[in-house]
């Protein structure tokens, strides 16, 4: 029997093997399809990262262990997996953006800066804020190259012994006198525990088990820009990553240029779909809307969209994040569901999985992510 088999081999679920493999675990983990696809939520070529966190207060803890793991994970494997770029935050002053973003660095004695908007073109010619928009300045925020963090995790967990079985579908998740048993398109497995991260797939493994969670699927587009009026403007080292709340809890974020356009794209505001049936074809609209948001503030871009894509988010109704054990189902370890704003933190969240899966007590405290908050 094994200990652990992972379900989802994304952001979370390479992650989570990894760390059971590199304890010494007798752990399989099983995707649908060849990780890392495009047909989830881990794609895209860069992810931004960021510590004074604006969601909440409680992720900085996360994402200070986060830091330290893909570090740990880069030295490792040899590969680049994050680059230093800054970020800032740009809203209102009474912003949810700026407000959260100083509230967390004030809380956890985060450097950052305070700058005026004709302070931020100055420093940042790519952005051009609105007269009343402040913007807060952090120096270590930067990106992850998604893609290769995955592929970083799977090979790491490979060579620790882990067994990986791609393209292989789980049709049904059981329980069986304290362990779990998974029926998959190509045989069964036993395990004394199963990771969920299954992201938009997984609701229906957890309805298998017992377990309600309230999950959301949302098609969003992201798009890359590339009629830049000044290419030096968007390089890593000149534009930091950037959020910008252009109106009340309406974000969108920009990115620098890493040789494939300047990559920008709508923070939520998406349809809900269901996993099996999304609409993988770009829209006018869904350019449109990004368009006239770039054009208004970062117009250095251009207009001219070289390439876009769909991913997906799977929400929670407070777009927080779910790493639970639950008492109906206890050898289930459920992470993921990450609302769009997840894959920073993988590296933090598949240490906590596995150290869940393997009956320890997390070293992070993740109980703001319990499930019992929506019972």
């Amino acid at each position: 029997m094994l200990d652990a088999l992972v379900i989802g081999l994304g952001a979370m679920g390479s992650a989570a093997l990894y760390h059971l493999a590199s304890r010494g675990a007798r752990v399989v983990g099983v995707d649908a399809y060849d990780p890392p696809h495009t047909l989830g939520s881990t794609h895209g070529r860069s992810r931004i990262i960021r510590e004074a966190y604006y969601e909440h207060p409680s992720y900085v803890p996360l994402v200070r262990r986060a830091y330290e793991n893909w570090s740990s994970l880069e030295t490792t494997s040899g590969a680049t997996l994050f680059r230093r770029t800054g970020g800032l935050m740009i809203g209102a002053e009474d912003s949810s953006l700026v407000r959260g973003a100083l509230a967390s660095a004030a809380l956890h004695d985060i450097p950052v800066e305070t700058l005026s908007a004709a302070e931020m073109t100055r420093r940042f010619p790519a952005f051009v804020p609105e007269p009343h928009m402040i913007g807060v300045l952090e120096a270590n925020a930067g990106v992850l190259f998604p893609e290769v963090c995955v592929r970083a995790h799977l090979d790491g967990a490979r060579a620790a012994g882990a067994t990986i079985r791609a393209n292989t579908q789980a049709l049904r998740l059981y329980r069986e006198r304290g362990s779990m048993t998974a029926l998959l398109d190509n045989g069964r497995l036993e395990a004394r525990r199963v990771i969920v991260a299954a992201g938009p797939w997984a609701p229906r493994l957890l309805e298998m088990v017992g377990i309600e969670a309230p999950l959301v699927v949302e098609r969003q587009t992201m798009h890359w820009f590339d009629d830049l009026a000044d290419a030096t403007h968007f390089a890593p080292d000149r534009c930091p990553v950037a959020l910008i709340e252009h109106q009340t809890d309406r974000v969108f974020y920009v990115m620098p240029d890493f040789g494939d356009g300047v990559k920008a794209a709508i923070h939520h505001e998406g349809v809900v779909v269901a996993p099996h049936d999304v609409d993988r074809d770009v829209s006018s609209a869904d350019t449109g809307a990004v368009q006239r948001l770039v054009h208004r503030f970062v117009p250095a871009a251009g207009q001219r969209i070289r390439e876009s894509a769909v991913c997906l988010y799977t929400n929670t109704p407070d777009l927080d994040f779910i790493i639970d054990r639950t008492a109906a189902a206890p050898e289930v370890v459920v992470v993921s569901a990450c609302s769009g704003h997840g894959f920073k933190f993988a590296s933090a969240i598949g240490e906590v999985a596995a150290q869940l899966a393997l009956d320890e007590s997390p070293t992070i405290d993740v109980g703001h992510f319990g499930l019992r908050r929506f019972a």
